[in-house]
């Protein structure tokens, strides 16, 4: 009965050091900047990313900034998840029309097999007319 005991308890500490090592470290503060732009300069959001821990412990993704648009016409931000091996679709999270600066705010579940990307669209429809996808997840080392 004790070697089991200490097996598990040998297991959830490699578990606890495993999930430790795979956070980013903008998990203890600041963020990592992101930008996208697309059209010629008539759409830009920017802003940081970060993971943190949610008051239940739960990590989360938490991305913020800004959508720019200037001239006629609208812009989106829009979103694409992935957890594990199952792709989600994606999701509109931003949008402005005309001239003006929206916030841009998204927040979601974060483990170590997540990853996500994020793009600016013309429009607010679909993401047919868009800059490339940019990843919110990839880290940089350091």
């Amino acid at each position: 009965m004790r070697a089991r005991t200490r097996t598990w308890a040998v297991a959830a500490a490699m578990a606890a050091t495993l999930v430790t090592a795979a956070t980013p470290a903008s998990a203890a503060g600041g963020g990592v900047p992101w930008s996208v732009t697309h059209g010629t300069a008539e759409a830009e959001a920017e802003g940081d990313r970060r993971i943190a821990r949610t008051a239940t412990g739960v990590l989360q993704l938490q991305v913020d900034g800004k959508l720019s648009h200037t001239g006629e016409g609208c812009s989106s931000v829009w979103t694409r998840f992935q957890f594990d091996m199952a792709p989600m679709p994606a999701r509109k999270q931003a949008q402005v029309c005309g001239d003006g600066t929206v916030e841009v705010t998204i927040r979601g579940t974060y483990m170590p097999t997540t990853t996500a990307r994020l793009t600016v669209c013309k429009g607010t429809e679909n993401t047919t007319d868009c800059a490339q996808w940019a990843s919110i997840t990839h880290w940089p080392v350091g």
